[in-house]
């Protein structure tokens, strides 16, 4: 009966770590979108998009991630020291808790995939110029804050995003993109959508929060939610001031 009990635990244990690698395969894809988006510049004669006059080419960034499945109530945290520059995406794990398995199979993965995009110089696959999307103003409803540019990609791929952006109402700063990956990442990955909310720091808008959302085959719903603390960009240190600022955003 125990030599019973045993195997039946360890199997148990291998479809967890299984159910963990699909997890994390689901996830990895949506690294490089979600997070070098920051660079993009984007590109239209019609006046649709807030002009930054400084674009991003260097950050270093406290990147703070959490990793959940409902069904298997498994969950993870992990802290890490993430850098962009010319020479690549680095990053460096400080802190890290929760499932043994989500940690390594998903949040370590998605930080060793991105860094492999980057290295193969796939970055501007998700930039929101006209090269990748169509773009289109669309109806407000009257009278809000916000203003919207709905987001067409021209092309079936992982790092673009079907849906729209989120102005602030005259248009000149980016608030969120939000919208459902136009591709799956793979066969295991369904209906994967993604809020990413943005914030000018020092004259550069970047990133300050990514939440995503994906229905897994075997897994069921599963959650990334990351969210990023500057200390410098383009090679300046983030001021006390900005970092106040978008404090309220980041922890929400």
């Amino acid at each position: 009966m125990l030599a019973t009990g045993r195997v039946r635990r360890s199997f148990a244990g291998h479809g967890l770590l299984r159910t963990a690698a699909v997890w994390g395969f689901g996830f990895t894809l949506l690294a490089l979108g979600a997070d070098h988006q920051m660079s993009a510049r984007a590109e239209s004669d019609e006046g649709l998009f807030p002009k930054s006059p400084e674009p991003l080419t260097q950050y270093r960034a406290m990147r703070r991630m959490h990793a959940r499945s409902e069904r298997f109530d498994q969950e993870g945290w992990l802290d890490a020291w993430t850098e962009y520059d010319r020479r690549g995406f680095r990053y460096q794990i400080v802190a890290e808790r929760g499932s043994e398995s989500v940690r390594n199979k998903v949040l370590r993965t998605v930080l060793k995939r991105e860094q492999e995009l980057i290295a193969a110089g796939d970055e501007t696959r998700a930039d929101l110029t006209s090269e990748n999307y169509e773009f289109e103003e669309a109806p407000t409803g009257g009278g809000g804050d916000e203003r919207y540019v709905l987001l067409k990609p021209k092309r079936k791929d992982v790092l673009l995003v079907d849906g729209r952006m989120v102005l602030n109402r005259d248009g000149t700063e980016l608030l969120r993109i939000e919208g459902r990956l136009s591709k799956n990442p793979s066969f295991w990955t369904s209906l994967v959508n993604i809020i990413r909310h943005y914030a000018r720091v020092d004259g550069v808008s970047v990133p300050i929060s990514t939440e995503s959302t994906a229905r897994l085959k075997f897994v069921g719903q599963s959650c990334l939610d990351v969210r990023y603390e500057y200390e410098s960009i383009n090679g300046r240190r983030v001021s006390q001031e900005a970092r106040r600022s978008i404090a309220p955003a980041i922890e929400r």
